[in-house]
């Protein structure tokens, strides 16, 4: 008897036939299989000794389901760009079914790309290769900067052309989640003033990822709260990083706080509170400097939707969910500020702290200096003789940075730390490798003209360890020649 690969443990699959819809994966032409997230898979308890390249190919494909799981896509509506639009769906992906892992903690693993289902719309149910790529390189950057991430567990080529702008090549994608509720989930039943189902939803993702709460009296308006905090702490380490999601629709957050549904997300190169990604985002809704505030204009729509359980009174219910967020501006900033303090070497909480921070990028963006290596250099040792020279040679008006250098000297010396320890700390916050668009570009372009996996792996290898500079490897951490600049990303739909 065959050993059982995936201990599935399936509940989101026995809540009531209104939350998702049996499906199928849609068997693919000639599938292949082009990478195993081998450290996730250790994880999540899965063992790949017992399955064969043949198996391998097949499950992750679509082409073969494996035992215990139960396959269904998952109803959502959701607000994109503002705009309610009441049934989206899981159109291109399949969620398999639930595993646990070693550390006890439940994961969704869903198939994307894998065919259509009855949320597809006019969609053809697939996914081209290149965005499946980039959810990958980006989602395995994110984990190992410590961002909450979905991730992915494998990525197969199809065999198959789809038709976009061009013809390009399909790709699935496996993915891992803590949970895909979505707050665009609780907008599909509230839109149909559907409480019961409001309710179930609401106790299951209690239970789910905030058992805690499961036997609190005001349970509803905590969970509120929790989330609240998840999102504040996620969109503030977001934009510690220069990361910038580019789709932050109601139906791409997810209520257990982690990154998800990957489309123009990129890391920014020169520093610009206004920068966008996606080519749709005319007036800059999701743009870098934005994303606080977006999360709060989503939290509100969860809130409508929950409001009806805090209190039959909406008067009372209606002051419970306004009292919550209320408090999100001030925990946002709270933990945007720490990060930013982190990064800059800063321990103690002082005054002018977030003036001095906010001076800075206001020079990174006046001069169009690159995020990233802008505090990289940041956490060299200010003791040694090159380093006032090698930050001021990213600018050329250096009469303000250098002004800047000396107040922020000023203000270090009342760490009373030494220098090498102020370093060496803010070495393990400023990253020197991150998911760099241009380079994502290039390992995609690799992949689909040549079937040359290099930079991707070596991407990979590099942003598992991104406070580490390796030596030889210094064009992986330079920003882009002005040819190389990628003005937009796509999710491929």
């Amino acid at each position: 008897m065959r050993k059982k690969i995936f201990k599935f443990n399936n509940t989101y699959s026995k809540l009531p036939n209104d939350f998702y819809k049996k499906v199928l994966p849609q068997p693919v032409k000639e599938p292949k299989l082009i990478e195993i997230n081998q450290e996730l898979a250790k994880y999540l308890g899965i063992d790949l000794t017992n399955l064969t390249n043949e198996d391998c190919k097949l499950i992750f494909s679509g082409n073969k389901v494996p035992r215990g799981s139960s396959p269904i896509a998952l109803a959502y509506a959701g607000h994109q760009f503002g705009q309610f639009v009441p049934c989206l769906g899981d159109g291109r992906a399949i969620l398999l079914g639930e595993l646990i892992a070693k550390n006890g903690k439940r994961f969704d693993m869903q198939l994307k790309g894998s065919g259509k289902t009855f949320f597809s719309r006019n969609g053809d149910g697939r996914a081209p290769l290149g965005p499946v790529i980039r959810e990958y390189i980006v989602s395995e950057a994110l984990n190992y900067l410590k961002i909450p991430t979905t991730r992915v567990l494998a990525i197969s080529k199809t065999g198959d052309f789809l038709q976009r702008d061009t013809l390009v090549p399909g790709g699935i994608l496996t993915r891992i989640a803590s949970s895909h509720i979505r707050i665009g989930t609780f907008e599909y039943f509230a839109n149909k003033n559907d409480l019961n189902s409001i309710k179930i939803l609401s106790n299951y993702a209690i239970k789910r990822h905030f058992p805690s709460l499961v036997n609190s009296k005001n349970k509803y308006i905590l969970l509120l709260e929790r989330v609240m905090i998840l999102q504040a702490k996620l969109i503030a380490k977001w934009m510690n990083f220069g990361f910038i999601h580019g789709v932050m629709n109601t139906d791409n957050t997810s209520i257990s706080g982690e990154t998800i549904d990957f489309g123009p997300c990129a890391f920014m190169d020169h520093f610009d509170n206004a920068r966008v990604y996606s080519y749709i985002d005319q007036f800059g809704r999701y743009s870098y400097g934005n994303q606080g505030k977006i999360i709060l204009w989503n939290l509100s729509r969860f809130a409508e939707c929950i409001i009806p359980l805090v209190n039959s009174d909406l008067k009372k219910a209606t002051a419970k969910v306004i009292e919550v967020l209320e408090k999100f501006s001030e925990e946002f900033n709270k933990l945007y500020f720490q990060g930013m303090r982190k990064k800059i070497g800063l321990k103690k909480i002082l005054k002018d702290d977030n003036k001095l921070i906010i001076d800075y990028l206001n020079i990174l963006q006046k001069e169009k200096i690159d995020f990233t290596i802008a505090f990289r250099r940041l956490s060299q040792n200010f003791n040694k003789k090159d380093f006032e020279e090698n930050l001021l040679s990213l600018c050329k008006e250096k009469k303000i940075l250098k002004k800047w250098i000396f107040k922020w000297k000023g203000r270090i010396v009342l760490e009373n730390s030494s220098p090498n320890l102020i370093s060496k700390e803010m070495m393990q916050t400023n990253p020197v490798y991150i998911a760099r668009n241009h380079l994502v570009e290039k390992a995609i372009n690799s992949i689909l003209e040549n079937d040359d996996f290099s930079i991707m792996r070596k991407m990979l290898a590099l942003l598992k360890k991104p406070f580490n500079e390796i030596k030889g490897e210094k064009k992986f951490s330079l920003p882009p020649n002005p040819q190389e600049i990628v003005a937009n990303t796509f999710c491929g739909t």
